[in-house]
């Protein structure tokens, strides 16, 4: 198959993205497959489009420990407020598939997918309007509790004063990843602080209940939920640094969970993913309280697949190497 892989993107979590990019680039030449790595933002500067496809060769790309700076790419790139790169559509309409490895952004929360889709072009993941529910995380909790899936309480941030905001709790953006923009609250003095930091990421701020316990994540790989893997941040919580810096977290996949619980913990997951129409993959997060009661905080629709993401992990554990992974999942497009 002739496959374009789709990365970067004006996210904060585009170094994310291109780290995922390149290794899904590099398994799929692995597995014989022709393919283009793209970031979506860069504009081609070539008219010859079967060049970019390659047969052999290695990609490459470490995810530094800061988030990108979005402004000086716009200026560097000098594609200005556009999110597609001149050209970019035109390579996907050459391949066979698209192989979407973009997180955040434009990339989570359906536009991409809905271009690709009034294209006629095939993709990975699932459909825009999935992507749209999961990565709207007001939305996502709406669907969880319609759906029966339990969730820690949650209200929108509307402006009040914030001496009605119960403390401790957690403030977040609605519409990002990898816990770009999270902040865990402790007390009333930063909270001020928090909310203005998830504004900067978005309009749409959630104030959620504090879960204190144990950190989990479940993949849902065709229909089927992979086993769960549980997460250790050696220092403060699961943030972007500790996500995708090596040795940062310990992660332990299986986890340590009861057959019974693991069992409950993979239902949930997989209710979730029902609810919210997703397609061939993607991952769900837990805690678990100390009382054991599971609770889902939010889905992933297009999940990370970087050297330390939980996915992999979770397939590797299943029997799923890497490679074999990227290929079930660009076996079937949306």
């Amino acid at each position: 198959m002739k496959i374009a892989v789709l990365a970067g993107g004006m996210s904060p979590e585009r170094d994310v993205s291109l780290s995922s990019g390149a290794l899904i680039a590099t398994a799929l030449i692995r597995r014989g497959h022709s393919v283009a790595l793209a970031d979506v933002y860069k504009p081609l500067t070539t008219d010859n489009i079967d060049s970019l496809f390659r047969s052999e060769g290695k990609f490459e790309f470490s995810v530094p420990e800061k988030e990108p700076d979005l402004e000086k790419l716009k200026k560097d790139f000098g594609e200005g407020e556009r999110l597609i790169g001149r050209g970019i559509i035109g390579l996907c309409e050459k391949a066979d598939a698209v192989f979407l490895a973009l997180h955040g952004g434009m990339g989570e929360d359906g536009r991409i997918e809905a271009v690709l889709e009034s294209c006629g072009i095939k993709h990975s993941g699932s459909d825009y309007a999935s992507c749209h529910l999961a990565m709207d995380k007001a939305l996502t909790k709406a669907i969880f509790e319609s759906s029966g899936v339990p969730t820690p309480k949650w209200t929108l941030y509307g402006g009040e004063d914030i001496s009605e905001v119960d403390v401790p709790c957690v403030v977040k953006p609605c519409g990002c990843g990898s816990s770009v923009g999270v902040t865990i609250v402790e007390t009333r003095n930063e909270l001020e602080k928090a909310i203005s930091l998830a504004k900067s990421y978005g309009a749409k701020v959630m104030i959620e209940e504090k879960i204190t316990g144990r950190e989990f994540s479940v993949g849902i790989l065709d229909g089927k939920a992979l086993p769960a893997i549980e997460i250790i941040p050696k220092t403060g919580f699961y943030d972007y640094k500790n996500k995708y810096q090596s040795g940062a977290t310990e992660e332990i996949c299986p986890a340590r969970l009861s057959p019974e619980k693991a069992a409950e913990m993979g239902e949930i997951a997989l209710r979730a993913h029902n609810a919210l129409g997703l397609g061939m993959y993607s991952r769900l997060d837990f805690l678990m309280d100390n009382d054991g009661r599971l609770f889902c905080l939010e889905a992933n629709a297009l999940p990370g697949m970087t050297p330390s993401s939980l996915l992999p992990q979770e397939a590797k554990a299943a029997g799923i190497d890497y490679d074999s992974l990227c290929e079930m999942i660009i076996s079937s497009p949306v």
